[in-house]
C-alpha cells in the first residue's frame, strides 16, 4: 500500500507540475491523492504526454533540421509582408491565374454548376456527363446513362434512377419497369421512338440500388436542368416521388400529389407538370394501375389541349 501511494504521489505531482491550472482546482491539505487522481482520470485527464508544460496560445515556428536543440522552442522567424500595390494597380492573389487541372475539384456539386452551364448542346451535356467524376456513384457504375427517346419530342419523361438493367445497357427504362412504361404510353399514342424523351434524377446505379443521398442528388441536379432546358420540352412527366422531389421540391406522399399537374419554369416561361405513379411501383402494387391509367387519361387530355398530341 504505501508503495502504491507512492507511486500515485510521484504521479500527481507530475501531473500538478505539467497542469498547474488543474493542481490549482485542489487545496494544498487536498484528500487522499488516490481520489484526486480518481477524480482526474474520470475527467479524462489519463495521460501526460511531455515532459514541460506547453504554452498552445504561443504559436512558435517550426525549427530548422538541427538548429535547437530538443525540447526547447525555436527562434521565430519574422515573415516578410509584400508592400502595398500602387495607386490604380491590382495585387494579384496566389490562386489567381492557376487553372485547376482536370479531375482535381473537391467541389463536386460547384463543379457540376461550373460545368453543366457550359454546355450548349445535348451532345455537350451528354460528353460533361461523361467525363464527369461522379464519385462513388460512377465509380460502382458500368455507363451512365443519360437518356432515350426522340430528342426533338415535346414530351418529357424524367424517372429516378438506373437499375441494373439500364446501368448494363446505358439506356432509361429498359427493364421490367421500362417495358411496363411503354405498354403504359401507348394506349394514348405515345412512343419513345416518335414523340417522348426519356431521362433520370441520377445518370447512375446507386451501389447495390439504394436510395441516394441528398449531396449525390445536389451533384446531379445540375446536369438534370441544364438537361431540361436544352430539351426545352413543352411538357414534363415526372415518374416516382424521387423525381417529383427533385425536380419540384414537392415532398408530400405521393398518393396525395399523383395525377396533379404543376408547373416548371424553363427558358423564361412555365412549363406543364405532371406527377405520375412509377412503373417500379405499379410492379409492386398492380392494384394500383387503375389509377395510373386516370393519369394517363389526363396526360393525353392536356397533350391534345396543347396540339402535342393530335
Amino acid at each position: 500500500m504505501r508503495a502504491a501511494n507512492k507511486g500515485v504521489n510521484w504521479i500527481w505531482s507530475h501531473i500538478a507540475r505539467l497542469c498547474p491550472m488543474i493542481s490549482a482546482m485542489f487545496p494544498a491539505e487536498s484528500s487522499n491523492p488516490l481520489t484526486d487522481l480518481a477524480w482526474l482520470v474520470e475527467a479524462g485527464a489519463d495521460e501526460a504526454m511531455l515532459d514541460e508544460p506547453v504554452n498552445r496560445f504561443v504559436q512558435r515556428a517550426a525549427p530548422a533540421a538541427g538548429a535547437t536543440a530538443p525540447g526547447k522552442p525555436a527562434a521565430t522567424k519574422s515573415i516578410p509582408v509584400a508592400s502595398p500595390p500602387h495607386a490604380g494597380e491590382r495585387r494579384a492573389f496566389p490562386h489567381e491565374n492557376k487553372a485547376a487541372p482536370a479531375g482535381a475539384y473537391t467541389d463536386q456539386i460547384g463543379a457540376a454548376l461550373d460545368i453543366a452551364a457550359k454546355c450548349n448542346t445535348l451532345d455537350e451535356l451528354r460528353a460533361a456527363l461523361e467525363a464527369f467524376d461522379g464519385g462513388v456513384l460512377k465509380k460502382n457504375a458500368t455507363h451512365t446513362v443519360f437518356a432515350d427517346g426522340n430528342a426533338q419530342a415535346r414530351i418529357m419523361l424524367i424517372g429516378e434512377a438506373p437499375g441494373r438493367d439500364e446501368d448494363r445497357a446505358g439506356l432509361p427504362f429498359v427493364g421490367r419497369a421500362g417495358k411496363l412504361l411503354d405498354k403504359m404510353v401507348a394506349p394514348i399514342g405515345l412512343n419513345r421512338a416518335e414523340n417522348f424523351y426519356i431521362t433520370n434524377v441520377l445518370p447512375w446505379q446507386p451501389p447495390g440500388n439504394r436510395d441516394f443521398g441528398l449531396e449525390e442528388a445536389a451533384m446531379c441536379l445540375p446536369f438534370l436542368r441544364r438537361h431540361i432546358e436544352l430539351k426545352a420540352p413543352d411538357m414534363l412527366v415526372l415518374l416516382g416521388r424521387i423525381a417529383v422531389k427533385n425536380v419540384l421540391g414537392k415532398t408530400e406522399g405521393i398518393m396525395s400529389l399523383r395525377g396533379k399537374w404543376f408547373e416548371y419554369f424553363v427558358n423564361g416561361r412555365m412549363v406543364p407538370a405532371l406527377y405520375m405513379l412509377h412503373p417500379a411501383y405499379l410492379l409492386r402494387r398492380p392494384v394500383d394501375k387503375k389509377l395510373a391509367w386516370r393519369d394517363m387519361q389526363s396526360l393525353e387530355a392536356k397533350a391534345r389541349e396543347l396540339n402535342i398530341l393530335t
